[in-house]
């Protein structure tokens, strides 16, 4: 009997509540490791596509360019519009964050921190969009954000932001926007292109880049400005050393 009694406590099956903490378990290990492997796959292989993309209902137009061929007025100019601390943060800039979050909190205009590398994790991994699955979202961001600054790098990060990055309508990457405005390839942008498409990166479905007005020619003004500084300043020194 005792015999018995031993063999079916260990052959009987486990609780519901220990199954649903194993295939958590399990879970989790099977993201970690898909995305980490999917991180390391992009550090030297082009992404053909994202989800932002794919649900795009205009289509999109891309076409992958190293970085090598995209002027180096690009990378200034998304650098002095989007994050003029990219080469100094490990991919969060926590003193933007702070400054959103009060801005936000006195119900101004809504605006974020993120930082280049979190748009690129955003980009690349996740999707678009607001409402509640935002904050998972946002949850995710913060774990690909971590990885793909220790496992790309930050010229590695900068050539996927640039290559993914809606730049227009059903457009996506600044040599498809470099075609589509100025007819010719990334490779030829003056400051001035540069500026004005980084100056409609944040809504490129709503600002001009071509004879843009108000507010969208004043801010790609600036933003040329600006990039002069981050030359001078080498700000975008960790993309080109």
């Amino acid at each position: 009997m005792a015999w018995s009694l031993t063999r079916s406590r260990k052959t009987s099956p486990r609780s519901l509540p220990a199954r649903i903490g194993w295939w958590i378990v399990k879970a989790v290990g099977w993201f970690v490791a898909i995305s980490v492997g999917l991180t390391v796959i992009y550090k030297w292989v082009p992404v053909p596509v994202t989800l932002t993309m794919i649900m795009d209902p205009n289509g999109f137009d891309k076409s992958w360019t190293p970085l090598s061929r995209i002027d180096r007025n690009m990378v200034s100019a998304v650098i002095a519009s989007e994050d003029a601390k990219f080469c100094t943060h490990a991919g969060f800039d926590a003193e933007a964050i702070e400054k959103a979050m009060e801005r936000n909190a006195r119900g101004q205009r809504l605006r974020g921190g993120s930082t280049i590398s979190q748009q690129t994790a955003k980009n690349v991994f996740l999707w678009q969009g607001t409402g509640w699955t935002r904050y998972a979202r946002k949850g995710l961001e913060v774990w690909f954000t971590f990885l793909i600054e220790n496992i790309w790098g930050k010229r590695r990060i900068m050539e996927v932001y640039l290559n993914v990055a809606e730049t227009g309508i059903g457009t996506y990457g600044v040599e498809a926007g470099a075609q589509r405005y100025f007819k010719h390839g990334a490779a030829q942008l003056n400051r001035i292109e540069a500026a004005r498409i980084a100056a409609a990166l944040p809504a490129p479905k709503h600002r001009a880049v071509i004879d843009p007005g108000g507010f969208t020619r004043r801010h790609g003004n600036a933003i040329a400005a600006r990039s002069g500084v981050v030359r001078n300043e080498a700000l975008d020194a960790c993309v080109y050393r």
